[in-house]
């Protein structure tokens, strides 16, 4: 008991003076939250802006109740109908300083002039002025409508994105605090002769291995403390659900996880550049391919493929299934077992490639 209190008195403070490991485990995944939560902190639709050329007749014909109803959404510049008018519209058109130019050719001919550069933002007008057309005709015919679409959001109207981005980076921060620590401190320590002295050392393997976890383990839950604390502040908004406390035993098996990984990494590499470029390549395509950072439902099927393979990815929808969704056991039971299945396969490989001395 004595040594293994030493050696995870000797790793911590090894790690905490480490400043570089400490920015890139704790500071730079916190920098995420901070960033991505003020990003999104507003979720409300952007207002589209067009540019009416001349009189538009379902434009003009907007009851005035209605027309403060769209402002939110819809902002309208008219101008009068001249060529140059319509000239310099569809010039804003093209330099993206408006959304659109609409006009009128005709009776009942409604011209909407928009450009393909954002994508985004012309499906956004094109989807209001047509519901503006919509409106018009069916007030024209005197027909109501045979059906009527009501599209609400299946959360709260309190819920907002904080809820979603705080799972995915916080497991992020798992993957990094595991594999970084795990790599950097297994080369340092076979570059030093650490590892042969300890060798030599009347000091149980099991005293090694479990103040190494242990300290991976005290970083993991600091990182989600501060996580947490962070994202519950009032300008975030984080409201953690009934079972949030799930998430503990979800970062510990997170954490077991990559730390087998960052044991793989530096059984195999042979300097500290080695292994950071090694925890690189893995850990951030991990992150970007596990929709840590962004939802992955409009991306490819070979992505979403590649997705449903990585531990992160299983890691970031368990956590928050119990810290946003309120699921509970059942949500983080099977994760659990599959990360440590994980963690014992890896650690195993990495055993056979684990060495004391680079000699």
């Amino acid at each position: 008991m004595k040594s293994f209190v030493s050696l995870s008195r000797a790793m911590a403070l090894g790690l905490l003076r480490d400043r570089a490991a400490v920015f890139f485990m704790l500071v730079f995944p916190l920098m995420f939250l901070a960033l991505f939560g003020a990003l999104f902190a507003n979720d409300s639709t952007a207002q589209a802006k067009i540019v009416q050329v001349g009189d538009v007749r379902i434009l003009d014909d907007i009851p005035d109740a209605e027309r403060a109803q769209l402002r939110d959404v819809l902002s309208i510049e008219k101008t009068d109908g001249s060529a140059a008018a319509k000239a310099a519209a569809l010039k804003k058109v093209r330099e993206g300083d408006t959304d659109a130019a609409v006009f009128q050719d005709g009776e009942g001919e409604i011209a909407l002039r928009y450009s393909a550069a954002d994508s985004v933002r012309s499906g956004n007008v094109r989807g209001l002025v047509d519901s503006v057309v919509q409106q018009a005709n069916q007030k024209a015919t005197g027909e109501p409508p045979a059906y009527r679409l009501t599209a609400e959001r299946v959360e709260d109207r309190s819920v907002k994105p904080i809820q979603f981005l705080t799972p995915g980076l916080l497991s992020w921060a798992v993957a990094m605090g595991g594999v970084f620590g795990s790599a950097f401190n297994l080369v340092s320590w076979r570059k030093k002769r650490i590892l042969r002295r300890l060798w030599l050392a009347p000091v149980g393997p099991g005293s090694v291995i479990g103040a190494r976890v242990g300290v991976n383990l005290a970083l993991a839950f600091a990182q989600t403390a501060i996580f947490i604390g962070l994202a519950t502040l009032p300008y975030y908004g984080l409201q953690l659900s009934g079972n949030w406390w799930l998430c503990l035993p979800l970062v510990a098996c997170g954490t077991l996880a990559f730390m087998s990984i960052g044991l793989l990494i530096g059984s195999w590499a042979k300097t500290e550049e080695a292994a950071n470029g090694l925890a690189q390549i893995i850990v951030l395509p991990m992150a970007f391919l596990s929709g840590s950072f962004f939802p992955l439902e409009i991306a490819p099927p070979w992505v979403r493929t590649v997705s449903d393979y990585l531990p992160l990815t299983h890691l970031a929808e368990a956590m928050q299934a119990v810290l946003s969704r309120g699921e509970s056991w059942g949500a983080a039971l099977p994760v659990m077992g599959g990360l440590l299945g994980f963690a014992a396969v890896v650690t195993l490989i990495a055993s056979r490639l684990f060495r004391w001395d680079d000699a």
